[in-house]
């Protein structure tokens, strides 16, 4: 594939600006896909939304995904306004294809540099390779739109299709992949790479800083001042608060309680500090959950239950006598509380619910669950699977998948006559799946 390797990227391996600068990204092959989805976070699968609202034909999208899973697109090359990479048919033909974007406009990039120096959270999302929702809508509100929609994503291949083919179908969904782990690529393409964006970012916050301030005696200067029931009524007019301070690199130590002073005799000391010492874990979680991106637009959720409380805690591995205090707690055996431990260690009180509950989905989720079922797989290589509420059972083995109320799937296989968490939740079946088999 040499010869055409060449001709897609180069003999130097590379395009560059006029100006020198590089303005290209090359990510290598990624490794096969084999039960598992193109995209885990929602941008993510924003861009695979373009492409399937796009695509006039289903089964070249299928073929994609074959070629994508069986790990045939080759290093993508990332730059403005296009994607390239070499994908491979079955029998081994290369060929080289594209997928293009229309870059942003000078003025949008304005635009969007503009909002992103008045809201200066959204970049530090974005340097946590994220991209959160409202970041897409206050460049929406800005006249830009990041993300591609229908008709976005124009495919180029030199098979000669003139709609998505297989193979830019196959280079659309490795992307997918790409944008999840940075969406920093998603700029890149419509224009702009993350240092070239950062630089000019850090000149305009040094030029707003900087701007001069409006001479007292002009005429159309503002009054000096405003009352304090009108700052209040417009909150725009009120200063921006102070930063938050960042989140420390770790859980605070408890105070030790290895003093003088003999315990009480009934105090049991190690498992006060080892209460002691999950109180700080658990408060260092609930402030990194407060300090994340977003975080004021998520439901505040109950607190946990007495026997739910005692599972998180006997999941920290706090000994045999606490632990059989907290199987006592949490109503459960010593063998019922190790796979209560097991599925929170998986995801928490999600996991909880779907180890140790099970119900009838609604038809709105049943028909949504059924739809995730029949994408999940190619036609001819879905299991077949029994379903039971809200439980699918591989037929003739010991593997199953959950549905849980929030729409993802759990692996889980019978372990010694008793279904058993086998991984974390995945939005994709075929992902669950994949590791519930791959526990045995």
């Amino acid at each position: 594939m040499s010869d055409i390797h060449d001709e897609v990227y180069g003999a130097e391996g590379g395009d560059r600006r006029a100006d020198g600068a590089a303005n290209e990204r090359t990510f290598e092959a990624l490794p096969p896909a084999h039960g598992r989805g193109f995209a885990q976070t929602w941008w993510g699968q924003a861009w695979l939304k373009a492409l399937e609202d796009t695509a006039l034909d289903s089964g070249q999208l299928k073929a994609g995904r074959r070629l994508a899973r069986a790990g045939a697109v080759g290093a993508v090359s990332v730059r403005p306004g296009r994607i390239t990479a070499v994908v491979q048919d079955r029998d081994g033909t290369p060929h080289r294809s594209d997928v293009l974007l229309q870059e942003l406009s000078p003025e949008e990039w304005d635009r969007f540099l503009g909002m992103a120096i008045e809201r200066a959270g959204h970049i530090a999302a974005l340097l946590d390779r994220d991209m959160p929702p409202h970041l897409v809508e206050d460049s929406a509100a800005a006249g830009v739109e990041l993300l591609p929609g229908i008709g976005d994503l124009e495919p180029e291949c030199d098979c000669e299709a003139w709609d998505h083919c297989g193979h830019t179908a196959a280079l659309c969904y490795q992307v997918a992949r790409l944008l999840d782990q940075d969406p920093f690529v998603l700029l890149l393409m419509r224009g702009r790479g993350e240092r070239e964006l950062l630089d000019e970012l850090h000149v305009r916050s040094l030029t707003h800083a900087d701007a001069p301030q409006q001479c007292e005696d002009s005429q159309d200067a503002a009054p000096e001042g405003v009352s304090a029931e009108e700052a209040y009524a417009d909150g725009a007019i009120l200063p921006p608060l102070p930063g938050l301070p960042a989140l420390p690199s770790e859980p605070g130590r408890p105070p030790t309680l290895d003093t003088e002073t003999e315990p009480a005799q009934d105090l049991d000391v190690a498992a006060v500090e080892f209460l002691a010492a999950q109180a700080a874990v658990e408060a260092y979680r609930l402030l990194a959950d407060a300090l994340a991106p977003g975080h004021k637009r998520h439901t505040a959720e109950d607190e946990l239950t007495a026997c739910e409380d005692a599972v998180r805690l006997a999941a920290a591995d706090p000994g045999p006598t606490v632990e059989a205090r907290l199987a006592t707690v949490s109503e459960r055996g010593r063998s019922d509380l190790a796979l209560a431990v097991q599925a929170w260690r998986y995801g928490g009180r999600a996991a909880l619910r779907v180890l140790e509950e099970d119900w009838v989905l609604k038809e709105d989720s049943l028909a949504r669950a059924r739809a995730a079922l029949e994408a999940a797989w190619d036609e001819g290589e879905r299991p077949e699977l029994q379903a039971s509420r809200n439980r699918w059972t591989v037929v003739g083995t010991d593997v199953q998948l959950r549905h849980g109320h929030d729409g993802r799937w759990w692996p889980y296989r019978k372990e010694r006559g008793r279904w058993t968490p086998a991984g974390p939740a995945a939005h994709d079946p075929a992902t669950a799946l994949a590791m519930a088999s791959g526990s045995e």
